[in-house]
């Protein structure tokens, strides 16, 4: 059984050229899959549909198994799939990075001793516990793509949906991104336009060109 399968999605913006034609993907246990294509190709967009951010205009997207159609349907989906946005800014909104990654299991119920445990336990195996108590407005654009996947990380999600990971990574935050992707369990689903981290995490790729997904 496929983990996200879309089906002859088409989607478009108001007054606005398709974004999305007949597109359709599956990504199964453990797969690794990058989307490619050109600024404003519509790889975000895809995402977006995926977890329900967006609705499509036509075409079925199926996750874990079920046709999703409306919000009742995409919060389950949104427990389960973890969408790491490209803009890091968008995605962290507390005081402190101990809080922002102990936003979503608080939200999920957690006790906050469970949370702070959780938040302890992500930190740990990602090697950023020198950053559990920093103001994340302070962080470094590196920094803070590094936090935004450990506050994904902490809802235990089945899927990982990355929106270009890489951007303002230096080097060592780089490297240090390949070794923690590609240890986690997780099936991915990467846009970036980085060929060499597409290569060392998620070789197979879809290329997104005007409104069509194809092999590359």
């Amino acid at each position: 059984m496929a983990l996200i399968e879309l089906e002859g999605i088409s989607f478009g913006y108001t007054n606005a050229a398709p974004v999305l034609i007949d597109a359709s993907l599956s990504l199964g246990t453990g797969d690794r899959l990058s989307i490619t294509g050109a600024n404003g190709a519509g790889k975000s967009t895809l995402l977006k549909l995926i977890v329900g951010l967006l609705t499509p205009r036509a075409g079925t997207i199926r996750v874990f198994g079920e046709a999703r159609r409306d919000e009742p349907d995409f919060e389950e989906v949104r427990r389960r799939v973890g969408l790491v946005f490209q803009d890091a800014d968008d995605q962290l909104f507390c005081p402190t990075v101990a809080e922002d990654i102990a936003f979503g299991p608080l939200n999920l119920g957690r006790s906050r001793d469970e949370a702070l445990a959780i938040v302890d336990d992500v930190l740990t195996r990602l090697d950023l516990m020198r950053l559990r108590d920093r103001i994340t407005h302070h962080l470094s654009g590196g920094e803070k793509r590094l936090v935004t996947l450990a506050t994904v990380l902490a809802m235990s999600p089945e899927v990982l949906l990355l929106d270009e990971p890489t951007n303002a990574l230096d080097v060592d935050n780089w490297a240090r991104l390949v070794e923690i992707v590609n240890a986690l369990p997780q099936a991915v689903l990467l846009v970036s336009h980085d060929p060499a981290f597409r290569d060392a995490v998620a070789p197979r790729a879809l290329h997104l060109s005007e409104g069509r997904l194809a092999p590359v």
